[in-house]
C-alpha cells in the first residue's frame, strides 16, 4: 500500500477511537474499489479486525443515488462496536450519527471461496436465521456521508459506528422477508415503518451479493452475520437516545446511545 494511504488508514484509525475528523483533501485520492477496500482492510487492522459480524451497505435506490454508486458496500464489524439487546452504546456526536433499522442473517455453513458464482438457493440453503440489526452511521470524513463518494465511505469502513444485533430466529420458514416490517422507534416514539424489500428487494439478494463479493478472496463463515442495509431510511439520533426496532416475528431490540468516554 502506498505511503499516503497507510497515513489515511491511520487517521481513519485515531477518528474512529477519538471522535475526530479527517479531511481527505489532505491525502492521496482513492480512484477504485480495490483501493478502497485495501484501506479499509488497513483500518481495520488498526482496530482489532476479529469480527463475526458484517454490514452492507448501499442496498438501498436513494442510498446508492446519495453516494453515486450501482452497487453495494461491505465491511467487517470488529467486535469492539458489536453490542446487543438492552446494551448502552458509545458513541461520539462529531460523526454525525444517524440510525438504520436492518435485518441480520446469520449463516449456518460456510460459503468458501471459489471461481463459479453462487446463485440464490445455496445461499437460502447456508443461512438459519435472522435477528432485528440496528445499525449507527456516522463519517470520521470532514465532508460527511452524502459528500465524500462511494470509495471513501468504503474505506472509511462503510460509514459503520456500530452494530447492534438482537436474538436470532430460526423459523426462517414462517416469515416472509421482503414483506416483513421493520418499525423504528427512537424515545418510544415510532418514526418510520420500513420492509425487507426495500434492502436490494430481499435481504437473500444482499447474502447473494456478498457470498460473490467474498468468493473471490477468504469466503463467508460458518456463525458470522451479516446485517444488510437499511430498511427504514435514516433517522438523526444522538447520546441519550433509546433506540428500538420491532420487527414483528423477527423480534425487537432496544439499545441507549451515550457519550464515548474522551469524547472531544
Amino acid at each position: 500500500m502506498k505511503k499516503g494511504f497507510n497515513l489515511l488508514s491511520s487517521r481513519l484509525v485515531e477518528a474512529r477511537l477519538t471522535g475526530s475528523l479527517v479531511d481527505t483533501e489532505d491525502n492521496e485520492p482513492i480512484k477504485n474499489a480495490n483501493m478502497a477496500y485495501l484501506v479499509q482492510h488497513k483500518v481495520l487492522q488498526g482496530l482489532g479486525s476479529h469480527s463475526s459480524f458484517w454490514k452492507v451497505g448501499s442496498t438501498s435506490s436513494e442510498a446508492q443515488k446519495k453516494l453515486g454508486t450501482t452497487e453495494p458496500g461491505a465491511c467487517r464489524v470488529p467486535d469492539r462496536f458489536c453490542f446487543s439487546d438492552g446494551d448502552r452504546v458509545p458513541v461520539f456526536d462529531s460523526h454525525d450519527l444517524w440510525v438504520e433499522g436492518e435485518f441480520g442473517l446469520r449463516l449456518g455453513s460456510d460459503l468458501p471461496p471459489r471461481e463459479i458464482a453462487y446463485n440464490r438457493d445455496e445461499v437460502i440453503e447456508a443461512v438459519d436465521g435472522v435477528a432485528p440489526s440496528i445499525e449507527i452511521v456516522g463519517c470520521r470524513l470532514v465532508k460527511g456521508i452524502s459528500k465524500s463518494g462511494r470509495f471513501n465511505i468504503t474505506a472509511d469502513c462503510g460509514a459503520n459506528v456500530a452494530l447492534c444485533v438482537g436474538d436470532v430466529n430460526t423459523d426462517l420458514r414462517k416469515i416472509d422477508l421482503p414483506t416483513q416490517t421493520a418499525e423504528l422507534y427512537i424515545n418510544r416514539t415510532k418514526l418510520v415503518t420500513g420492509y425487507g424489500e426495500r434492502a436490494l428487494g430481499d435481504p437473500i439478494n444482499v447474502m447473494v451479493w456478498l457470498a460473490n463479493h467474498q468468493r473471490k478472496t477468504e469466503g463467508l463463515k460458518r456463525g458470522q452475520l451479516v446485517s444488510t442495509g437499511t430498511c427504514t431510511g435514516l433517522e438523526k439520533v444522538k447520546p441519550g437516545d433509546i433506540i428500538e426496532l420491532r420487527c414483528g416475528s423477527v423480534g425487537v431490540i432496544t439499545v441507549t446511545l451515550e457519550d464515548a468516554p474522551g469524547k472531544p
